[in-house]
């Protein structure tokens, strides 16, 4: 996924790091989905947990992992742990240009069974929206 976002990379950064601001922004509004609890520990070797909430599930759903590389304010790298097979390891990078970021996120996948799951799942779609949230909330913290 390739987005450029109209903040200079130490923001951007800030937006995928700080959890009073990334749980603005991460969660899809359509789902219908709330974040219940963002705790960050953005650090190497650190960890996160994100909860969420639907009012059609009965219980919560929980995804954590570890961050394996922390580079202010280039790059972040974290595992997806949750599950039986071993998550992916999800691969940000944040590329400043003009007071501009292109931010890149890659995702590699323990096996081609996994990753033909998480497309199939729709697990992979929720980018655009996402990415918008975080337009606007990058609109507000400039404005």
């Amino acid at each position: 996924v390739t987005r450029t976002v109209d903040a200079p990379p130490e923001i951007v950064f800030e937006a995928w790091t700080k959890a009073d601001l990334f749980r603005r922004w991460w969660v899809p509004r359509s789902l219908g989905v709330t974040l219940t609890s963002c705790e960050l520990d953005v650090r190497e070797g650190g960890t996160y947990r994100l909860a969420f909430r639907h009012p059609s599930a009965p219980d919560e759903m929980v995804f954590h992992g570890r961050y394996l590389e922390v580079a202010p304010p280039s790059r972040l790298v974290w595992t997806n742990d949750e599950g039986d097979s071993g998550g992916q390891v999800t691969a940000v990078t944040f590329q400043g240009d003009a007071g501009r970021t292109l931010v890149v996120v890659r995702e590699l996948y323990p096996t081609k069974e996994a990753l033909d799951e998480a497309l199939e799942s729709g697990a992979t779609g929720w980018n655009d929206e996402s990415f918008g949230q975080l337009d606007e909330l990058l609109g507000v913290a400039a404005g």
